[in-house]
């Protein structure tokens, strides 16, 4: 999901580049979903991974 949203951020930047503000916009919205949605699951798993003894 990491991997997502840093595909996601790169293509707003070059979207951004090239004058395409909407696209950039969206990608760079869909990357910071990704990437809040990617450190929950994080936390998560650091927390509820712990559980094993």
């Amino acid at each position: 999901m990491l991997r997502w949203s840093i595909v996601f951020l790169i293509v707003a930047i070059v979207a951004a580049v090239f004058g395409f503000g909407g696209i950039a916009s969206t990608a760079a919205g869909i990357a910071k979903v990704l990437f809040f949605v990617f450190l929950v699951l994080f936390v998560l798993s650091l927390i509820f991974g712990r559980r094993s003894a």
